[in-house]
């Protein structure tokens, strides 16, 4: 079963009205991974699609997108799954073993996507103007960037693996970011990257826990309540960064003009309202 819902782009003048129901409506993440399903969010925001597909041990195929215009998902795109749950099975031409944790990049031309098995995966697709190869990475090929302590609550390691300095994509630069217990803040001092979205997913949550994440422009800043396995889209205008009851992991992916990961404008934490 396919589910896909559309999300235009909102701007930052008409996100300053909006309370919590219609910031939730526009820019929440949450349902995704329902089993048998294949659920999808297309966002007008640089064309990204996520969504998730939990196979529940039988399989799924993703193949045409009506919002994508095209014949199969990835005539004109490219793709990175992300496994969140058990062992599973992508075929996309080729089939790759997922263990939880993978992720697999497909290129464009790709073909039908099927997903199998007890994973839960989580979709990532952007437009793409060149094919590159199929490439399944494991968390010994992500490039790994400690960043923050224990004293600011923020001892983090970020997993680069749809990224440049691992391999080549179109314009998805996806990865995941990890907090060590006892950490709660991610990426502060906050930024913008007006060059790029970016779409959040937040796992390895208790039931009971819950993460703040923040956006909106630095004056106007909002928060976005999310549970385990919710996330949020948020726009290239908006500040992106985060507070939890605990410590969590959350997959951040990237589309737009600039793949340099590092490309970002910070501000300063006395600027923010």
């Amino acid at each position: 079963m396919l589910n896909v819902e559309t999300r235009r782009a909102i701007d930052p003048e008409a996100a300053r009205g909006f309370d919590t129901e219609a910031l939730r409506r526009n820019f929440h993440l949450g349902g995704l991974f329902r089993d048998g399903e294949i659920r999808l969010v297309y966002s007008h925001y640089d064309r990204m699609i996520v969504g998730g597909a939990v196979p529940a041990g039988g399989e799924l195929t993703l193949d045409r997108v009506a919002e994508c215009g095209t014949p199969s998902i990835l005539d004109r795109r490219e793709m990175a799954v992300v496994n969140i749950g058990g062992p599973g099975r992508v075929t996309a031409g080729e089939s790759f073993e997922m263990a939880r944790g993978d992720v697999l990049y497909l290129g464009r031309g790709a073909g039908p996507v099927t997903f199998a098995g007890d994973g839960r995966f989580y979709i990532l697709s952007a437009p793409a103007h060149a094919t590159h190869p199929a490439r399944l990475l494991k968390l010994a090929e992500a490039t790994p960037v400690r960043l923050g302590s224990a004293e600011t609550s923020n001892l983090r390691t970020i997993f680069q693996f749809v990224h440049p300095d691992v391999m080549p994509s179109c314009q998805l630069v996806v990865g995941y970011t990890r907090l060590e217990p006892g950490s709660v803040w991610n990426t502060m001092p906050a930024h913008v990257h007006d060059r790029r979205m970016e779409a959040y997913l937040y796992f390895d949550l208790a039931p009971e826990a819950r993460v703040m994440h923040l956006m909106g422009e630095p004056s106007e800043t909002r928060p976005i309540i999310v549970a385990n396995e919710e996330g949020a889209l948020s726009p290239p205008w908006s500040i992106h960064c985060g507070a939890g009851t605990s410590n969590y992991t959350f997959i951040w992916a990237m589309a737009g003009d600039n793949v340099d990961y590092k490309d970002v404008e910070v501000v300063s934490m006395a600027d923010l309202r």
